[in-house]
């Protein structure tokens, strides 16, 4: 296996990457490698993921989970170049409409001392909040929802603030471009973000160095918890 290359993480912050990469016809895992190589994110979150993907740490070492959707060839992942525990996946609510698409599912990781929720939800937009208010359900501390929420407009949820970038993140051909990845968060703080260049996908990348926020911050817990993934 490929030694991990370093990552941001410190006492009081980590850096997180998440990508939409388009299944078979985007990003691929050599794509994934560079991004790691260049911006040494302490958790990478991807969408749209397939198994071509799960070579990752092959290529840069570390640690990979991979959860597939039902009925199709791609799901959400997660990687780190740091021992985190296995993550789950919660099966989400699904549209009772005819022709609906398979049940999507929300992957949920413990990593320090904050619990993540990778997503690609829902295009329709009452049924993508609905979701995220599952997910909400099941989250306790500090938390973060990150990803492709397909989601048009504010995300207004109780207890939770939109800390991503505020940059547009996807285009489709030629139509306009829109915020459709996001980042909302408890108890936390975005200290910095960035988007990246999308690449072969038609989504870009987004950056996030966050830390628990201040208000829950307490000298020699929060650093230890933090320190506990890496």
């Amino acid at each position: 296996m490929a030694p991990a290359f370093p990552s941001h993480s410190s006492t009081s912050g980590l850096r997180i990457v998440s990508w939409n990469l388009l299944r078979r016809v985007g990003a691929g895992v050599d794509d994934v490698a560079r991004l790691v190589k260049s911006h040494h994110p302490d958790l990478l979150l991807l969408q749209e993921c397939t198994e071509d993907i799960v070579s990752l740490p092959s290529l840069v070492g570390g640690h990979f989970f991979r959860h597939p959707m039902q009925s199709r060839i791609y799901g959400l992942a997660a990687w780190s170049p740091h021992t985190f525990p296995q993550s789950t996946a919660i099966r989400l609510p699904a549209s009772i409409l005819p022709g609906r698409v398979p049940p999507r599912l929300a992957q949920i990781i413990q990593f320090g001392g904050i619990t993540f929720a990778n997503v690609h939800l829902s295009h329709g937009q009452f049924l993508n909040r609905f979701q995220l208010r599952h997910i909400i359900e099941q989250m306790e501390g500090p938390a973060a929802i990150i990803g492709d929420f397909n989601a048009v407009g504010p995300v207004g949820l109780h207890g939770f603030s939109d800390i991503g970038p505020r940059a547009r993140t996807h285009r489709a051909g030629n139509l306009i471009a829109l915020r459709l990845d996001r980042c909302i968060a408890r108890g936390l703080v975005c200290r910095a973000s960035e988007v990246l260049d999308k690449g072969r996908s038609d989504h870009h990348p987004m950056v996030l160095d966050m830390a628990i926020s201040g208000a829950l911050y307490t000298p020699g817990i929060a650093d230890s918890t933090l320190l506990g993934a890496i």
